[in-house]
């Protein structure tokens, strides 16, 4: 057993400091936060395939610029999200999101044509206009090359298109594309990214994204990997795909999970990566912990820690 220690503030000089101290002194769930830089870290050192999995909302937070340096500082080798997260990256390229309140008058909101994300505002010139102004010239030049390709590559496509673009370097999708890093979509139409290319589609009936190919790829990853870790930010649909495309190789080795839900409902969010030993999704030996808490509080931190732990 180890002895609990003190945490002294006044011997603080970085992040990493910080998260060091409470892995001896930290109690609940400091002790895990500490614990989930630590496997990253570990991800990091080996030869390892490492997937990020992250639902949409975050994307709409400053948490975004997080998730763009991971993309490109080449810290993961597979996104796997939510069509949201087109949106919101998309759509902060040309427009901002602004901040409001949790329990500000939705019918009001409503009225002035605001969405509201928990406390934060979106315009809906901020969002379905814009987008819809801006990816409809871009599908129907991607169109008049190809008529058929996988949904990852659209997204590339979509990343190519926007190296002109003031703030293309703020954005997730050109990075993602600059990389060649590819992002797997499971509910591509959920979204308005997926309703655009819907009505593109009314008048071009031959165009065909082809999401089986994007399975392909994904399989070609999973069983060309000698071993696989994860950063699962919520849960849901990406959680899941993470997760069963990982059983089909025993299981992932190494698994940093943060979410907000409770277990006792059963749902696969609440569900702790424990649970996932059960269905081979994670294996038996893995190196695991999950983070109860919000991940636009927790997750910069993680990230800031263990940059400067890569650094040295």
């Amino acid at each position: 057993m180890k002895t609990v220690r003190d945490i002294c503030i006044k011997r603080v000089g970085s992040i990493d400091e910080i998260v060091k101290q409470l892995f001896d002194g930290g109690g609940f769930t400091a002790k895990k936060f500490s614990q989930g830089v630590e496997i990253l870290e570990m991800m990091q050192r080996e030869e390892c395939t490492k997937f990020l999995s992250f639902p949409a909302c975050i994307i709409a937070t400053g948490v975004r610029g997080v998730i763009r340096d991971l993309i490109k500082e080449k810290l993961f080798d597979v996104i796997i999200t939510t069509t949201g997260t087109l949106d919101h990256d998309l759509a902060r390229i040309w427009r901002n999101y602004y901040h409001g309140d949790f329990f500000m008058d939705d019918g009001e909101l409503h009225k002035k044509k605001i969405n509201r994300l928990g406390n934060i505002l979106i315009p809906n010139e901020s969002y379905g206009i814009i987008l819809e102004k801006k990816l409809q010239p871009m599908f129907e030049r991607i169109y008049m090359e190809e008529k058929e390709i996988p949904g990852y590559e659209l997204i590339w496509r979509i990343g190519e298109l926007l190296r002109n673009e003031d703030n293309a370097e703020k954005s997730i999708t050109y990075w993602a594309w600059k990389n060649r890093i590819p992002i797997f979509i499971p509910g591509f139409f959920d979204g308005a990214f997926g309703s655009q290319l819907w009505m593109f589609w009314q008048m071009h009936k031959d165009l065909r994204v082809d999401l089986l190919r994007d399975q392909e790829r994904l399989s070609d990853i999973v069983f060309g990997a000698e071993k696989s870790g994860a950063l699962i930010i919520g849960g849901g649909i990406s959680k899941h795909h993470t997760l069963w495309w990982n059983q089909f190789r025993d299981g992932l080795d190494y698994g940093v999970y943060i979410t907000t839900a409770q277990e006792y409902d059963g749902s696969l969010s609440g569900a702790r990566l424990r649970e996932a030993i059960s269905w081979g999704k994670l294996k038996k030996s893995a190196r695991k912990v999950t983070i109860d808490g919000d991940a636009t509080l927790i997750l910069p931190l993680m990230i800031w820690a263990l940059f400067e732990r890569l650094k040295k």
